[in-house]
């Protein structure tokens, strides 16, 4: 809405940054699918190993053995120094245990068929996952330490491997492995998960929209958390002139660094705003970081907003709680100040609610007052803005807000107007328009670019003295 100082260009609200991790590796430890394996960049029919890499005793390794699960082809990974773990994720056989004790029993059964091979000499390191499997429980204890504190019920994990790595273990897993068997990247994550789930059972690891996403790179074993915003669905009154919507920067220095002598360090133009009053209790109830807010169209400083209130959303960044009753909430922010901004029918939502609440288009009611340089009659007033009931109104860009938006003829309607009242050389009326509309230039003109308009009509210069907002009629 135009009188609203409103960003009206509706944002467009990207899909949840989920999905940017997907090269990490996020929820793929949750696959099942046996024909899943990691992409290689090498050409297909090249050979990552010549047939001498490996020794066994001073002889190289037949390389030419059949794959698994066929004892020649386990005897031949054992020989290649695989370590349990891997021994068993692509042997293809099923065992008592898993992992590293699967892979024990696998080994100890082809030490039972070949005495021979028990005495093969190990490399330093395995070579298909270069013992990464030892850090499995050093990672899962980073994690857990590092959400430590912080309410959540999913996670969705990454993992980050050396893009060589992978192509050396899809390699040799292709060719020496059982069909089907699983790549290094999720046997890796899926033994990450289990290990935190036999020290936290509640966690839930999900693919899409999780509470917590966490990143572990195996080069240096760090581990980044990332928690999930959560959403809060409302509408404010704001009850007083003279603040904005959103935090203002300070025109000096735009908020940058500990702001300056202007605007005292705060960084800010107004030192309140309707974003902090709302969000500043929320902040510390959730103990979060910081708020984005995501309002239906905005009002100007100087107009307040009343009936049932504005529509939006409240982004909270960083919460180390995620669950609180709305109610509870909504009373806290309401005797926060409640002479300046009230909210009510507070509820949690999603991202999705952002692209909604902006996108939504919706009549609004309005009653605005202004001053006139010649006196005229309450019959006169009536009947002559009354013409503009139903009126499609043609508006150029006005000059107060040229800087930020396109220049361009913008056509908006004027559903109805009423209560028109006179009182010496001021008038005041209440109308219903259509979204977008500037009320103001409805009234003075701009000079010309809103026609038609009140001052038109009366055939007078008109001077706005303030302007409400009565209504969003966004149900």
């Amino acid at each position: 809405m135009a009188d609203e100082s409103s960003k009206s260009d509706t944002e467009k609200i990207e899909d949840d940054d989920w999905h940017l991790y997907a090269n990490a590796g996020y929820g793929e430890a949750e696959s099942q699918d046996p024909e899943f394996s990691v992409e290689s960049d090498e050409d297909p029919e090249e050979e990552w190993f010549d047939g001498d890499d490996f020794y066994n005793q001073g002889t190289s390794i037949d390389w030419d053995s059949p794959p698994c699960p066929a004892p020649l082809g386990i005897a031949h990974v054992i020989k290649i120094g695989v370590c349990d773990f891997c021994l068993h994720r692509i042997s293809g056989r099923k065992t008592k245990s898993q992992g590293f004790d699967g892979g024990v029993e696998l080994r100890n059964e082809a030490y039972a068929r070949d005495s021979e091979l028990s005495r093969s000499e190990r490399p330093e390191i395995c070579p298909l996952c270069e013992d990464l499997f030892d850090d499995v429980g050093n990672i899962a204890e980073r994690i857990i330490d590092s959400v430590d504190g912080i309410e959540f019920k999913t996670m969705q994990l990454g993992i980050h491997l050396p893009k060589d790595l992978l192509q050396s273990e899809d390699a040799i897993r292709t060719k020496h492995g059982s069909q089907g068997s699983r790549p290094l990247k999720t046997s890796f994550a899926q033994a990450i998960q289990n290990e935190m789930l036999l020290r936290s059972p509640n966690i839930s690891f999900v693919k899409d929209y999780p509470d917590i996403m966490v990143t572990v790179d195996t080069l240096t074993l760090r581990v980044d958390t990332d928690v999930r915003p959560v959403f809060i669905y409302g509408r404010y009154e704001k009850l007083v002139r003279g603040i904005p919507q959103t935090r203002w920067p300070c025109r000096s220095c735009r908020g940058r660094g500990e702001g300056c002598e202007s605007c005292e360090g705060t960084g800010l133009q107004y030192r309140e705003s309707v974003q902090d009053i709302i969000g500043i209790p929320v902040k510390e109830i959730l103990g979060a970081s910081d708020t984005s807010f995501h309002g239906m169209g905005r009002e100007d400083i100087d107009v307040r907003c009343l009936g049932s209130g504005r529509p939006f959303v409240l982004e909270i960044k960083n919460p180390r709680f995620r669950d609180f009753n709305p109610a509870e909430m909504e009373e806290k922010i309401n005797s926060n100040d409640p002479e300046k901004v009230r909210v009510n029918s507070l509820k949690w939502c999603t991202k999705k609610d952002v692209s909604r609440v902006k996108e939504t288009r919706s009549e609004k009611s309005y009653t605005i007052r202004f001053k006139i340089d010649n006196p005229i009659s309450e019959q006169e007033a009536v009947e002559s803005i009354g013409t503009l009931s139903g009126v499609t109104l043609e508006q150029e860009t006005p000059k107060r807000v040229s800087h930020r938006r396109a220049a361009k003829t913008r056509k908006r309607k004027v559903s109805s107007i009423s209560n028109v009242l006179v009182e010496e050389d001021e008038v005041q009326f209440s109308l219903r328009c259509e979204a977008g509309t500037y009320v103001k230039e409805l009234v003075h003109s701009d000079e010309g670019r809103t026609s038609p308009s009140v001052s038109s009509v009366i055939e007078r210069e008109c001077v706005v003295l303030w302007l409400d907002v009565d209504e969003i009629h966004s149900d």
